[in-house]
């Protein structure tokens, strides 16, 4: 693509002479903007795709997959099990959860009451993660596991009861009066998503049933994959089975928080990319006062029989040389940096004396991150597109030059 005579006078632009220091200025602020602008920009993708990813596996991890509601029509036995025959890679639960009102030491907060079976395969994995008091197998008749953060607000620990109330009602002599139970806090868990831990209670399903007046039929069915990221598409072949049952996905549930992550990514992408663009006029501009200066060389060039494309290509290579190596430092810049996010915030919180990200805020117990071999793909291919357009406008302008004018005083 390029002659060897094209690469040696490209590498001859790249080394300005000394009484040329300003074109060597404009060409280091160049590299430096274009290298800070992928950097930056390689930085914030991989923090908020690690981002992502951790919220994703914190949902994910006290959510089912698929839920399937009865919806005034009762799963039978036979549905299940053509579901379980149908799609072997499924796990398959019976759960019934319900908004409820947690009372204890003079405190009431409005929790939610999920009823669970503990032989679950899916239920013993999430609690061997996530438990950080008390052991599963206490998990029995009228006992609990609550959040760490249910347990600090209301000072409780292990072997404390607490006072569960929900909207069903019983009848007393007085008149009907919601339907209250007492029960032992046998466990503490921590998932460090601030939401979860202070809003579930866990309870067995029978004492599920039992505080909502409900009955086996009114149980849910939930859905475990082994691929969470393919629960819509098996959303709808299941829906195909039977239209009567109401079907719903873990992502419909966060639908409106992935689709502002998601728009916010692509905005910042955009913000940022307008960096790389920034610091590729510095290209323009360097290129555009060494061929004014070049004017008598490139004179000469064309004298000695060099092509009006040959000269061109040599001052567009010089460009694109400081945006390819510009971009490959930003590049290995970039995936460094985000490699030692969690070190260089816990650095800067302790000169600042200042939280940065604070866990309460943004649900994170690190900062996290997540190096996608295709973003970087992208940024590479998108800042390389962008220098060689800042280097190809002032290379057209070698063609109208007069070579006449350019040796005239020589």
């Amino acid at each position: 693509m390029f002659t060897r005579a094209e690469r040696l006078i490209s590498i001859r632009n790249l080394r300005p002479k000394k009484k040329e220091g300003f074109l060597k200025i404009i060409s280091i602020f160049s590299f430096l903007g274009i290298m800070l602008g992928v950097a930056i920009l390689i930085i914030v993708m991989s923090v908020m795709n690690g981002f992502k990813t951790d919220l994703t596996n914190k949902i994910l991890g006290l959510n089912p997959h698929i839920v399937v509601q009865p919806n005034s029509f009762q799963i039978d036995e036979s549905y299940i099990s053509k579901l379980k025959k149908d799609f072997e890679e499924m796990t398959i639960s019976r759960t019934y959860s319900g908004e409820g009102i947690v009372i204890s030491n003079e405190n009431t907060k409005g929790v939610i009451l999920k009823g669970i079976d503990k032989s679950e395969k899916n239920i013993v994995e999430f609690f061997d993660s996530f438990i950080s008091q008390g052991n599963l197998d206490n998990f029995n008749s009228n006992k609990v596991f609550i959040g760490s953060e249910l347990s600090f607000n209301f000072n409780l620990e292990i072997g404390d009861t607490i006072n569960l109330m929900t909207s069903s009602f019983v009848g007393t002599p007085l008149g009907n009066l919601p339907k209250q139970e007492i029960f032992e806090v046998a466990g503490i868990f921590t998932t460090g998503f601030i939401e979860f831990d202070e809003n579930i209670i866990f309870l067995n399903i029978e004492d599920a049933l039992s505080i909502f007046d409900k009955g086996v039929k009114d149980q849910n069915i939930e859905i475990y994959l082994q691929d969470p990221l393919e629960a819509n598409f098996f959303k709808n072949k299941i829906q195909n089975i039977n239209q009567n049952y109401f079907i719903y996905t873990w992502s419909d549930l966060n639908k409106s928080l992935f689709s502002a992550l998601k728009v916010e990514r692509n905005v910042m992408f955009v913000i940022l990319s307008l960096i790389i663009v920034v610091a590729a006029f510095n290209i323009i501009s360097g290129l555009t006062i060494l061929i004014k200066n070049k004017t008598k060389e490139i004179a000469i060039l064309k004298t000695l029989g060099l092509s009006n494309k040959s000269i061109k290509k040599t001052f567009f290579l010089t460009g694109l040389t400081i945006g390819f190596f510009a971009t490959l430092s930003g590049i290995i810049l970039g995936i460094l940096f985000s490699m030692n996010i969690e070190k260089i915030r816990i650095f800067l919180s302790k000169v600042f004396k200042f939280e940065i990200f604070p866990s309460d805020i943004y649900f994170l117990d690190e900062l996290p991150y997540e190096i996608n071999s295709i973003s970087i793909l992208i940024v590479f291919i998108i800042s390389l597109l962008i220098s060689a357009i800042a280097s190809y406008l002032p290379a057209t302008k070698i063609s109208k030059m007069n070579t006449f004018r350019g040796l005239r005083y020589e």
